[in-house]
Formats: structure tokens, sequence, C-alpha cells
């Protein structure tokens, strides 16, 4: 079983600048929620409710404002500074402690997931106990993405930004791990530019033959929202499926209520703290 999850949220933004000259990438907004939220969400989704929470040195308070200590999501949520950004597996090296001897999650803080099948895969995936699972998008432009080349539902290959098509299976922004991730974490050496690869984390455990994968589908959407354009799209999505639908995406009380972590006195506690909007007015339907 997976208990524990890490949300890489530092970085510094520079495709999204000027906005997170101010804020943090992960503050911004998608449609009514911040960012976090959504990545969040997924974690929750997946039954997880230990977390730690990557960020940029000074914004601490910015998060604490916001999500505290996860209390009133029923859930418990920890603070780690990344004083510059180290590559994706450096997630590991700084959460060795919260880690300890226990599989993790690792979902990229700029990353949005939603669909019908998606909460089912989560939960299927997060009960697994050795090796690595790594979850497959297909794309239209595959050589933007490190992709996975299936064979006889096996991963063949794993190729980073491949130059001729290899595969339209990308590999997305969430990895589950065992509880020796940490260990191999601190074995990668930097790439030519100069960070650890997740690509490479993920080979070690290839060659182990301890890799899996899990395909998203066509009946569910993968982005990062880590341009100008992604933001936009995102937003207007999730705009339009809430509209439509009648419901609230990445809408964390009621995640924490549908599994009975919280109860509808915290909600009405956090009522109070958000104020009055439509995030609100949806919560009090709860």
């Amino acid at each position: 079983m997976i208990k524990k999850g890490i949300i890489l949220a530092g970085g510094t933004g520079t495709r999204l600048s000027p906005l997170t000259k101010a804020v943090n990438k992960q503050l911004l907004p998608i449609h009514d929620k911040p960012m976090i939220f959504y990545p969040l969400s997924v974690m929750m989704l997946s039954n997880i409710r230990n977390l730690l929470i990557i960020i940029n040195p000074g914004q601490i308070n910015n998060f604490q404002n916001l999500l505290g200590d996860g209390s009133k999501y029923g859930i418990k949520i920890r603070y780690k500074i990344q004083n510059k950004p180290r590559g994706l597996p450096d997630a590991f090296n700084l959460g060795r402690s919260f880690i300890n001897n226990d599989n993790v999650a690792l979902i990229l803080g700029d990353n949005f997931f939603y669909g019908q099948s998606l909460t089912q895969k989560l939960e299927k995936s997060s009960k697994h106990r050795m090796g690595a699972t790594i979850f497959l998008k297909e794309v239209n432009k595959p050589e933007n993405y490190g992709v996975a080349k299936i064979k006889k539902n096996k991963i063949e290959r794993i190729v980073e930004k491949p130059k001729k098509f290899v595969s339209n299976e990308a590999i997305t922004g969430l990895y589950f791990f065992d509880k020796n991730v940490s260990n191999y974490a601190a074995k990668l050496k930097p790439s030519k530019r100069g960070e650890l690869e997740i690509t490479d984390l993920i080979n070690m455990y290839k060659k182990k033959k301890k890799l899996k994968f899990e395909k998203i589908g066509r009946g569910a959407i993968w982005s990062d929202a880590g341009k100008i354009e992604d933001l936009s799209n995102i937003s207007n999505y999730v705009r339009s499926i809430e509209k439509v639908q009648g419901i609230k995406i990445a809408c964390l009380e009621e995640i924490a209520l549908t599994k009975k972590w919280i109860t509808k006195k915290e909600i009405l506690r956090n009522l109070k703290f958000y104020g009055n909007n439509d995030y609100s007015d949806y919560l009090k339907k709860l």
C-alpha cells in the first residue's frame, strides 16, 4: 500500500513569468481554485493522507495560509523547502526522512488529471507493494515528452523527448514507488543539463524488472499547466465541465467527506475560511 505522497511544488515557473514573479506557480488559479488543489485531489483520490509538499524558499507562509496542516481536509500536510531545482528525483532526497521505510507517490504540482475511470485506476495502483508504476497517456506530440514503448504489455524502453517516433505514450507527472526509491535516487548523477532525471530513476526499476505501467486511457485527460496557454485551456475545460455537470472538480472537502475523513461540521468551519463565493455555495450543498 502507498500511504505517503509528495507534491513537487517548487521550480522557477519561468514559462509563466511575470505571473510567477509575485507568487508560486502552484498557487495560481485554475478556474476557481488554486492549482495545488488539483494534484492534491489526485493524492486524496488515491487514498493517500500523509503528504509532503516541496516548495520554494519564501513561500511556506502562503501555502500554510491556504492549506494549513491539512486537518481541515482530513489529511496531514508537511512542507519542505527546495533551495533550487535539481530535477524530479531530488524530491526523494529531500523527502528521505518523510518517506522513511514506506512506499510513496510523487505528483508534479502543475499537473492536471481528470477522467471517469481515473479514481479506480488510482486506487488499484496505490495498492501495489513492490517496484514502480508510471502512468501513461497518448499524446499528439510525443517529441515533447518522455515516452514509453510498450511491447507485449511490457515496457520495452523509455526515451526522453525522442527526435524520431518511438511511441505516443507519454509519461505523465504521476509516479508510484516502493520504499527503495530514496536509495535509488541517491545513486543518480546529474545529466548534461545539471539535474537528476526521472527517466534515469525509472530505468533503474526497469533494469530490475520492477516497472509497471497504467494507461490513463481516452476517457481521461492529462496536461501540465506550465505555460500560459495550458493554464488558460485547463481553466476553460474545468469551467465547462463544472457548468454542464453541476459538479466541482478537485473539491477537497467533497472528496474528504465521501471518504469519511471529515464531517459536515468541518465543512461549516471551512465555509467561514473561504467566505461567500461559488465554491462556498457548492460546499453548502454538500
